[in-house]
């Protein structure tokens, strides 16, 4: 078990073989609850797997694998307090077993002795990724117990593993900021600005720092010239509006446990890879044990969850992010977002609405609604709400293409062609290589039988740019058919229904140029597919009259 503390997913666990247990009627449902324990994990279900594996080890209390199991998801659950409990029996037999040292030091942090936390860090396994992980809590139980020397120390330690030269100076800057050593702490904040760039973290706690040293002046200049870089707008504005109120802010980092938390969720946050999701969690887990107000890490939790399709788990926590936050928005919007997903369309439609009414200058807001009612097949609701956002981004820049394009699909969907024609456009101006617009613009016109040569010019790019695409490749083959190319076409279209198997309009589209080609039976095969496949009702009706009668008497094309 101790192995799974590299940058890999917990859910390597389950390569364990199924635990020995013997065959009375108790340990039946142990192992029952270690098989459903097993099933949970695979599903990234934490809560229920933690539940599951203590319920498992309640019937074979003795099992190191059992004991392993159930304390990682308990932790990665969020249950730190009870995985701590259970870190204590993993040490007893396994003295230097890295997470459970690191879940214990987190808990002696939490309860303020440092000295426990410190003894925990140095009875732990050392590897590659743990040591960095070590080095920094150490750095941090070590200010905690006011030894500030042997916390820069472990700093030193940190830039020893290589490329972490700007996290090594933004902990030192937090650690002199937090004892008082204020020109030693602005010296780090800029070294960690100069290796780092501006990361959202240091301008937050550089800026506070400015702020409570009372240079006004400084702090404004410092946030107005980050104000346009996407990733510090918000701390920026936050930082402003502060300064407008005259309300000084407190340090980003206030203790000891604060800077463990920091830690921790800088490590996670630069897991980004999908196969780090569950240490990334682990880690947020700590972090927010810690520290329970630490908004960035739940944003960051909330994502994690959303990478791995847990909406419901990234909603809970996008909706404990305090509305106060300079990310409470963000964070609602996303939770709307996820609703979508889960097909809770008016649920989302109803708080965004009532975001738009509180934050009725808010670009992200209107564009979401758009995005929730199109999800609702509500097209013409959509429009107006992306009409609302597009009117806060004028004057519109390369960036907002998207924006222009939802709002032409939601207008050809509401059949407003002339309007929706002019959005595409539009989108094409802005950024002249998306392959999805230009795959919709020209199927469009394809199919009205308008500006032909143009529309397989934009349909042919398409293809270029995004050769994978079976849609793409399917309005190819659809407009070789709609100029009278029907080999091309039979061609192009039989590769779209690789790319896309089981989708009634590429089937449709194929048995129609089988057809124009004299494959009379494989058009019929292909149409059947179509219908197996679950097309509307006009698609369906049309479908049925081509299988009675071909495209030769009273089959119509697509």
């Amino acid at each position: 078990m101790r192995n799974l503390f590299c940058a890999t997913a917990l859910i390597a666990a389950l390569s364990f073989g199924a635990p020995a247990m013997a065959s009375s009627e108790d340990d039946v449902g142990g192992y029952g609850d270690y098989l459903s324990a097993r099933l949970a994990a695979s599903q990234h279900d934490l809560p229920e797997a933690a539940r599951l594996y203590r319920s498992s080890l309640q019937a074979d209390p003795n099992n190191p694998d059992l004991l392993d199991h159930a304390f990682l998801y308990t932790a990665a659950a969020g249950d730190v307090a009870e995985a701590a409990k259970l870190a204590s029996r993993i040490v007893q037999t396994a003295p230097d077993d890295r997470p459970a040292r690191l879940a214990l030091a987190v808990e002696a942090m939490k309860r303020g002795d440092f000295a426990a936390a410190r003894m925990q860090i140095a009875q732990s396994a050392k590897g590659p990724f743990t040591a960095l992980t070590l080095s920094l809590l150490d750095a941090w139980a070590a200010a905690g117990a006011g030894d500030i020397k042997q916390s820069l120390a472990d700093l030193k330690d940190v830039t020893a593993q290589g490329g972490t030269e700007a996290l090594a100076a933004y902990h030192r800057a937090l650690v002199l900021d937090l004892a008082g050593q204020n020109d030693d702490a602005e010296a780090a904040y800029k070294e960690a600005l100069t290796a780092g760039g501006s990361s959202p973290r240091v301008v937050d706690a550089y800026g506070r720092f400015l702020e409570r040293a009372g240079r006004a002046a400084d702090a404004r200049a410092f946030y107005a010239k980050l104000a346009g870089e996407n990733s510090v707008t918000l701390i920026a504005t936050a930082g402003l509006a502060r300064l407008d109120s005259g309300k000084k802010p407190d340090r980003l980092v206030s203790s000891a446990a604060d800077g463990t938390a920091e830690a921790l969720f800088g490590i996670a946050a630069a897991l980004t890879d999908q196969t780090s999701a569950d240490i990334a969690i682990l880690y947020l887990r700590l972090a927010l044990y810690l520290s329970p107000d630490l908004d960035f890490a739940k944003i960051v939790l909330a994502d994690r969850f959303d990478s791995l399709e847990k909406y419901d788990d990234a909603i809970a926590v996008y909706r404990d992010v305090d509305s106060d936050s300079p990310f409470g928005m963000a964070a609602a919007v996303q939770a709307a977002v996820d609703e979508t997903k889960l097909d809770r369309n008016d649920k989302a439609i109803g708080d965004l609405q009532t975001l738009t009414r509180s934050h009725a200058g808010g670009v992200d807001v209107w564009t979401a609604l758009g995005d929730a009612y199109r999800a609702a097949d509500r097209f013409p609701e959509a429009a107006d709400a992306y009409d609302h956002a597009v009117k806060l981004e004028s004057p519109a820049t390369a960036k907002d293409w998207p924006l222009y394009y939802a709002r032409g699909v939601s207008e050809e969907r509401a059949k407003h062609w002339d309007a929706a024609e002019a959005d595409l456009l539009q989108a094409l101006k802005l950024s002249p290589d998306q392959s999805e617009v230009l795959n919709y613009l020209g199927y469009s016109w394809v199919d009205q039988g308008r500006h032909l040569p143009e529309a397989m010019a934009m349909l042919e790019k398409a293809r270029a740019l995004s050769p994978s695409d079976g849609y793409i490749i399917d309005s190819v083959g659809w407009a070789y058919f709609r100029i009278g190319r029907y080999d091309d076409a039979a061609r192009t279209l039989h590769e779209a229904v690789l790319l896309v198997p089981g989708d009634p309009t590429i089937n449709e589209h194929l048995g129609d140029a089988y057809w124009m080609v004299g494959r009379k039976l494989e058009a019929r095969f292909q149409w059947s597919h179509a219908l197996a496949f679950g097309p509307d009702a006009d698609q369906k009706t049309k479908l049925e009259a081509k299988l009675a009668n071909g495209l030769d008497a009273g089959g119509s094309h697509s």
